[in-house]
């Protein structure tokens, strides 16, 4: 058994860290004595260093699997800048042949113990024949919440990570997100493969972070209620939008307050946006302006605000946006800017069910063999991201069973499609009852993931002395206890107050029911209810 003195002496010499933040060593500790490992902690929180020392006990090259060309880079700079004997390489479509390798090379001869690369690489048969032949003893999976289907952020690329990962022989794997709730939790560690997975959460909460909302009915007011939010917080600070146009025009208004911007969106090119993202994280600008492509891999600990111009999607979403400020611990604010209206645009930008047509096209493509989603998009004509968003939902249906012929595969499929679209307008519901709530922001927000905390008593409704005290501790349906509804079907309970609960259901997405109607009516059935 490795003991935490043991630990916290290798964090120390390979990595320079002389002592372990909440978490960390029970997540190592896990890994290092043999035992699959799912971190739920918030961004800041040392995900990182769990795989490094956590790879080197387990010995063998370390595989970390990472969505972005540029957080994996940052990682290897880490690496090989800290003060141990630990070396890192990223296999990627920015390096060379040669470069490649040599990676693998140094992987295979252990002067490599981490390497990096991205799920499109993983799907590569060569490069995952090279890597089982490494018998990895630890595989990194960052950004867990993208695997799951249900999860605010899913990828396609994703997917097949379980099936892949597989195909490596590791001896164990930690999966790593800062946003997940229980149920998403639960699909992560299922679509991994994960044995017997020790679930480590260090807590949602962030009280160093003050979180405000602004509620406005005009866009002239939303503009005005920007420029204060920024204009009264010193520091560096993001300052989010739903929209590359409202990027713009943004930035530009900012920049005429005076504050050094950025601009930083997909629509730039990658020049543009790296030097946006430099800049900023060096200090030559103090406020970058960005659309949510401004997101994973932000690792600048000082920053004082994240302003939203509009409102987000999700409250994951909100979460892990907001989330970047503060990370040193120091006093920083969340601002929200509120338009109701605005919630229209986020119902907009929800993914659409496919076409019957379409879904029953790529059925009769996976049926007869093309099952990756360059030949499906070959054989049906439509578009390769298209076709392989449509064959991850037909692999869905295959593994619950439902595929008994083409036509009950093509109607199980629209089924689950819906399904989802009435998950993500439920998220959108649950973003309205945050910014329009006058409970405890923290309390809401963090009740959102399953947790039950006390009032911050430092966000708006807290200052403003309309937040209630905290409730629900003697609430008959426990936060995260499976529940039946008459009408909505099985579910999670994610949420508690004293006079109602938010349900998290399988079919349906988040509700948010009143106690008193659920009990008079017997609605909620539960295993010991």
């Amino acid at each position: 058994m490795t003991s935490a003195r043991q630990i916290r002496d290798l964090a120390r010499r390979e990595f320079g860290h002389d002592s372990l933040l909440p978490g960390q060593s029970e997540a190592i500790g896990a890994l290092a004595n043999g035992e699959d490992v799912l971190l739920v902690s918030p961004t800041g929180a040392g995900k990182s260093l769990v795989y490094q020392v956590g790879g080197l006990l387990r010995g063998g090259c370390t595989i970390v699997v990472s969505p972005l060309l540029a957080l994996q880079q940052d990682q290897v700079e880490r690496i090989d800048a800290a003060p141990g004997e630990a070396r890192a390489a990223r296999l990627s479509s920015a390096e060379g042949e040669q470069e490649r390798r040599d990676a693998l090379a140094g992987a295979a001869d252990g002067t490599i113990d981490f390497l990096f690369l991205s799920p499109e690489q993983l799907a590569n048969a060569e490069v995952r024949a090279r890597l089982a032949e490494l018998r990895p003893g630890l595989v990194a999976v960052d950004e867990a919440h993208c695997v799951s289907v249900w999860g605010h952020d899913f990828r396609p690329d994703y997917f097949r990570l379980g099936e892949l990962v597989a195909e490596l022989g590791a001896q164990r794997i930690v999966a790593m997100t800062a946003t997940a709730a229980p149920p998403v939790r639960d699909d992560i560690v299922e679509r991994l493969g994960m044995n017997n997975a020790r679930t480590v959460v260090t807590g949602f909460a962030r009280p160093n972070l003050r979180l405000d909302v602004v509620r406005v009915e005009s866009e002239d007011d939303q503009r005005d209620a920007v420029r204060a939010a920024v204009k009264d917080t010193d520091g560096a600070g993001i300052v989010y939008c739903r929209t590359r146009p409202a990027a713009e025009e943004y930035a530009a208004l900012l920049a005429e307050d005076g504050r050094r911007t950025a601009v930083y969106h997909a629509g730039l090119g990658h020049r543009r946006r790296d030097e946006a993202y430099d800049a900023f994280m060096a200090g030559e600008v103090d406020t970058i302006v960005a659309t949510s492509a401004f997101g994973m891999g932000i690792d600048k600990p000082d920053i004082r605000f994240v302003v939203h111009a509009q409102v987000p999607e999700s409250p994951d979403t909100y979460y892990q946006e907001v989330g970047r400020a503060g990370r040193d611990g120091e006093p920083s604010v969340g601002t929200l800017v509120y338009r109701p209206e605005d919630l229209a645009l986020g119902r907009f930008f929800s993914a659409g069910v496919p076409r019957a047509d379409d879904v029953r096209s790529v059925v009769a493509a996976a049926r007869a063999g093309d099952r990756e989603p360059g030949a499906a998009a070959e054989r049906t004509g439509l578009g390769k991201r298209k076709a392989g968003r449509i064959l991850n939902l037909v692999r869905l249906v295959e593994e619950a069973g439902a595929a008994t012929s083409p036509k009950r595969h093509t109607a199980a499929v629209i089924e689950v499609a819906e399904a989802h679209q009435r998950l993500e307008r439920s998220r959108v519901d649950m973003m309205r009852g945050y910014a329009e709530t006058d409970r405890c922001r923290a309390e809401f927000l963090v009740g959102y993931f399953g947790e039950q905390v006390d009032r911050c008593e430092v966000c708006d409704n807290c200052r403003e002395g309309v937040a209630p005290e905290t409730g629900g501790a003697d609430a008959p349906y426990p936060v995260q206890s499976r529940v039946e509804h008459d009408e909505f079907g099985p579910g999670v309970v994610t949420d508690v107050e004293d006079d109602r609960l938010t349900v998290l259901f399988d079919d349906v997405g988040y509700r948010t029911l009143s106690l008193e109607v659920v009990e008079a009516e017997g609605l909620l059935a539960t295993p010991e209810h």
